[in-house]
């Protein structure tokens, strides 16, 4: 009988669903409720899934219903989600100085998205302290705020809490039943949490390329435009997709929104970019709102889809399919389009792989998010305007809805919750887990055959 062995394709999927699980049976104790009653179990779940998957859609206030305790287990959830399993138990490991076996250091390759065992662990310690101080850091210049507005005890509190979210890109708060609505006046704190968003948006290899070389740069002179040119091509990549979706989103938000009272049309012209920026920039992955989302026009609501699918960029705490798999989905039409064999982006060529992985991300991430509406629509009272917006906040993790997450009945909790974890783990890594990993490829070859196409 042979003997079946797990495997990273099987082991980080599993590690999220036992967090997920973990977090369900801790939130379902009547102490995790701010009423001291036993909170239901698909409820439980939801709130485990949607704080593991960093996605930040709510059935119920997180500030209002959860005691400290389990505002606490949400909070750890994040963090754990937000960094990955494999990679907070391999940061445990790292501070008790244990051995890693080769096993373990491939595992957590496969979990960070790595192509390289090369400074595995120093790469990993990197992003411990890289996350630490820049939460650190938020909640710091949060506290500014937070403290006088809130006394020292929930200001601190509250503090920690959204740094630590903002950054994992989650979008939940404890301040209010209204996310950031309060707060859309405040440039302070807007500010720092656009800046967490986008710093753990960008990726932790990107992280180190940018102050590495900047560090360099500046040492030996370089000009702005040389210490660009001596980035990385995939930080470049991600450094220009990511200010182009950005500048995109704020200019589509504001044409769409600024005459439409009931978001942001009674705002000065400050407040107006203010808003319109951020919408842009939670629009991709975190899931905080400074406006009203179920009052947004058509036009802001097309914007949203194509920009909550696309998401932020790999190897960070951000959803979606990433910046760089749209860039080579593109790339790869463009590439047969025109009749080439080979792409290229910043002069270093792009294999055929790598292209078809991201056409096939791309792919099965639409056709998941398709799906999982049609459920949706068909289970619950919701248009399909809504149900879209629900399905694709869930599956790229973003955590924004037009009003739907609480009215959702169980099989739209579960529809839901099923779209957050394959957000998070995605679901090509869940095909491959059903399937047991890609399979070595058969020597059978047939005839070709003659398909027609178009």
């Amino acid at each position: 009988m042979k003997k079946f062995k797990l495997s990273s394709v099987h082991i980080i999927p599993l590690s999220f669903l036992c967090a997920i699980l973990l977090g369900t049976l801790l939130l379902a104790l009547p102490v995790s409720s701010a009423s001291g009653s036993a909170t239901p179990l698909i409820d439980a779940l939801f709130t485990a899934t949607t704080s593991v998957c960093v996605t930040g859609l709510v059935v119920v206030d997180t500030f209002s219903y959860w005691s400290l305790f389990g505002q606490a287990v949400i909070l750890l959830l994040i963090q754990i989600g937000g960094l990955g399993v494999i990679t907070v138990v391999s940061t445990l490991m790292l501070v008790a100085h244990k051995r890693f076996s080769l096993t373990n250091r491939l595992m957590l390759r496969d979990a960070l998205n790595l192509d390289s065992l090369s400074d595995l662990l120093g790469f990993l310690a990197r992003v411990a302290r890289g996350t630490l101080l820049v939460e650190l850091a938020g909640a710091l210049f949060y506290m500014l705020d937070f403290v006088p507005r809130y006394g020292p005890v929930r200001g601190i509190w509250a503090s920690v809490f959204t740094a630590v979210s903002a950054f994992c890109n989650a979008g939940i708060d404890v301040l209010g039943p209204d996310s950031l609505i309060p707060f859309h006046d405040n440039p302070l704190v807007l500010t720092v949490t656009m800046l967490l968003i986008v710093t753990g948006g960008l990726g932790f290899v990107v992280w180190f390329d940018l102050y590495g070389k900047t560090a360099t740069g500046i040492k030996q002179r370089f000009t702005a435009s040389e210490i660009f040119r001596s980035f990385t091509e995939h930080t470049k990549l991600v450094l220009s997709l990511s200010l182009a979706l950005i500048a995109a989103g704020t200019a589509i938000v504001f044409a769409a929104e600024c005459q439409n009272t009931e978001t942001m049309g009674t705002l000065s012209l400050p407040l107006k970019l203010l808003n319109s920026l951020f919408e842009s920039v939670t629009f991709r992955t975190a899931g905080f709102a400074t406006i009203s989302q179920k009052a947004l026009t058509d036009v802001s609501c097309l914007a949203a889809y194509f920009l909550m699918f696309v998401g932020g960029s790999p190897i960070g705490t951000a959803g979606g399919i990433k910046t760089t798999t749209f860039y080579l989905s593109i790339l790869n039409i463009s590439s047969y389009v025109r009749g080439k064999n080979s792409a290229h982006a910043y002069k270093r060529s792009v294999s055929a792989d790598q292209m078809m992985k991201a056409t096939a991300i791309a792919e099965v991430s639409l056709g998941t998010v398709m799906v999982l509406t049609l459920l949706l629509v068909a289970t619950n009272p919701v248009g399909i305007r809504d149900g879209l917006f629900e399905v694709m906040s869930a599956c790229a993790t973003v955590g924004l809805t037009r009003g739907v997450t609480p009215l959702l009945n169980t099989a739209g909790k579960l529809i839901i919750t099923l779209g957050m974890y394959l957000g998070r783990i995605g679901p090509i890594s869940m095909a491959l887990f059903l399937v047991g990993g890609r399979k070595e490829e058969s020597d059978v070859r047939y005839a070709e055959g003659n398909f027609f196409i178009g």
